[in-house]
Order: structure tokens, then sequence, then C-alpha cells
């Protein structure tokens, strides 16, 4: 009746914004949206930005908190980690009263995700522990098995494999109470990696095959690729002298990733890994070429990721008899590693370091690299 009385419409007397203004802020949250899951993440970031320094959205709470977790994501995707942290903390703080409870989940999946990137496994750890490991915990969903993946991953790389196994058991029970493809890939993908980090090969690749085929039966194209890719960074580890047929299966990944809406991310570990599998097959030359595709990507990707890069770097120098050029490699993967926590993926970082410079001849430095690896375990 008021919005009659004054000939305006009713959306600019809830929200105060006129339906034109809706239909056009709409328009740019679904462009937004669209950039975000094509991968273009540069572009979703400039689209979430303007929105929100706009002012627009001051009456439309639920807009501007989706617009919000959006700039969070594609800051994220960028490597901005900090940024994307501040973000997420400020929606947290802000916004908690409106969020419900699947976007309260989805946040602490990315802060979650976003400290566990950035090697500060504590934080990672208590933002997830604080949903899931109350006195009562929560009926699963598939949003909390996600969050639950990543604490797991958490407790891998900080070493707590005891703690990841008995976690293991629990999320396997729940995802068979769920039923969900989803549920149950996630479920069987961390018991794999828990497997492989124990030291269990076999169980690893019953528990790895089951996912990639429930993925394959009832996912989506672009993440079965990316779950491929990483099925075959995982085989190269417990069946190396399989190296050649992960290779072909990573070149096919290649091809389709290329073709697919993802994130720069998923193309370098693509890089790296074919790397990897050339240094097993004997071919560094070949390993170069997937080397400089990964270096040409590095800025603004996490120092976990950069210091990977440099390492392989380092090694495939080494096997081609360069040892200047794999010195230039590892030194600047120790000025990395200086820059991070020390965890026990730290400690693996340094060994490799260690071990390459022992390979070249280089034994006062890679008597230092191993000390810097045992200091990272408390030793």
């Amino acid at each position: 009746m008021l919005a009659q009385k004054l000939d305006c419409s009713l959306t600019y007397l809830v929200n105060g914004v006129t339906a034109e203004q809706m239909r056009e802020i709409e328009l740019n949250m679904s462009y937004a949206q669209l950039a975000l899951d094509n991968g273009e993440v540069a572009e979703a970031r400039t689209r979430y930005a303007e929105l929100l320094a706009d002012g627009g959205l001051a009456g439309l709470p639920k807009v501007r908190q989706d617009a919000e977790y959006g700039l969070a994501l594609a800051t994220e995707g960028s490597g901005d980690l900090e940024g994307a942290l501040a973000l997420l903390y400020g929606l947290s703080r802000n916004g908690a009263a409106d969020m419900t409870p699947e976007r309260h989940v989805a946040v602490a999946v990315a802060l979650c995700r976003c400290h566990r990137e950035q090697g500060d496994l504590t934080r990672a750890v208590e933002v997830a522990e604080r949903i899931l490991g109350g006195a009562v915990r929560p009926a699963w969903t598939e949003e909390l098995l996600a969050l639950a993946s990543q604490l797991l991953t958490a407790y891998i790389e900080r070493g707590d494999l005891l703690r990841a196994q008995n976690f293991t058991a629990e999320l396997l029970a729940a995802a068979e109470l769920l039923g969900t493809p989803h549920a149950l890939t996630l479920a069987h993908w961390g018991a794999g990696i828990v497997a492989v980090e124990s030291g269990r090969g076999e169980e690893a690749v019953a528990h790895i095959e089951r996912a990639v085929t429930i993925q394959s039966e009832f996912g989506d194209a672009g993440r079965l690729w990316r779950l491929r890719g990483d099925y075959a960074q995982l085989m190269l580890m417990v069946r190396p002298a399989e190296a050649q047929a992960w290779r072909d299966l990573l070149l096919r990944v290649e091809v389709e990733l290329a073709e697919s809406p993802v994130t720069r991310t998923a193309r370098m570990r693509c890089a790296i890994n074919l790397a990897h599998a050339e240094l097993l097959l004997g071919q560094p030359d070949r390993a170069v070429q997937h080397i400089r595709t990964v270096c040409d990507m590095l800025d603004g990707v996490s120092k976990d990721l950069q210091t990977k890069v440099r390492l392989l770097a380092g090694q495939t120098m080494a096997e081609l008899g360069r040892h200047d050029e794999a010195l230039l490699e590892l030194a600047t993967a120790a000025r990395l590693l200086d820059e991070v926590p020390a965890t026990r993926l730290t400690a693996h970082s340094w060994l490799t370091a260690a071990e390459i410079l022992e390979r070249i001849d280089e034994p006062e430095r890679s008597v230092a690299a191993y000390h810097r690896a045992l200091a990272c375990v408390g030793l």
C-alpha cells in the first residue's frame, strides 16, 4: 500500500534499491560467480570487489554476504591467503547473525584450508575442531564432511597420524551412513592419504581407486580429472615402478585441465607431477619443460607450493649435471623454508634438499640441511 501511495517499487521500500538496480546487481553477481566457477579468479575478484564498493548492497544483507564470501574465495584462488583470511574472519564477525548453518560451515572450511596452506596447522585444527570437536557432535552432513576432510589433512601434515587414523574410521562410517557420492569420495580419499602416510601402500590404493570410481560414476567431469591427477600423484609414490602409466594418465589430465574451468593451482600441480614422473623415468630433460611451465605461474602462490617447485627444479638440474643452477634453486627453496613454520612437511622439504645437496657433492650444505630437518621435528 505504501509503495502504491509513494509511486515506487516494493523492492525499493524493502531494500533501498529499485527493481532496475536489483536486476543489475543480480546480473553482476551471476557474472562474478560464473568467473569464479570457471577458474577466472582475477576477474571474479574484480567483479565482487566492485559490487561491494558500490554501496548498493547495504540493504541486501544476504546478497552482500554472498559477495563477501565469493570475494574471499577469489582472493584465496589468486594466492593472497592473508587477504582471504581477513575477508573470511570479517564475514564471521559481521555476518554471523545472518549466516545459514551451511554458510557457517563453508566459511570454516575456507578458513581451515587457508591456514593449512599458510602452514599454520594449529589455527587450521582449531577452526575445524571448534565445530567438529565439541561435547555434542552435530549430525553429519556433506558440508561437515568437507570440513572434516580439511581437518584430517591438517592432522596428517602436522604428523598426528594416530589421531588421523582414528578420525578416518569415523569419517568412513559417517560417509556410509550418508551414502552420497560426494561424501563417500571425500572419506575414501582421506583414508587413502592416511594409508599412504602410514606406509600401507596397498590399502591406500584400494581406498584411492574406490574414490576415483565413485567420482567417475557420479561426479562432474572437471572434478573427476582433478581427482585423477591427484590419483596419479599418489600412485607415483606408492607404485613408482609404474611411472610410465602414471605419466600417460597425467598427460591426459593436462589436456583435459587445459580445456576445463580450473584454477591455476590445479594446472600447476599437474605439471609438477609430470616433472616428477619424468624424473622417475630418467628423463630430466623432459622434466625441465614442465618445470618451466610451472615457474611461469609462481607469482602469488603459497610458499609451500613455491618450495616444492624449487626443490623439484634443483633435483632436475642435479640430474642434468648443472650443479650451479641446482644450488641456486636450492638456495631459493631454503629462503622460502626459513619463512614458514616448522612442521612435518617442512622437515620433509629440508630432507629432500639435503639429499640433493649430498648428490651434487656439497657435504657441508647437506649436513646443515639434515640438521634443519631434524630441528623441525624437535630433534
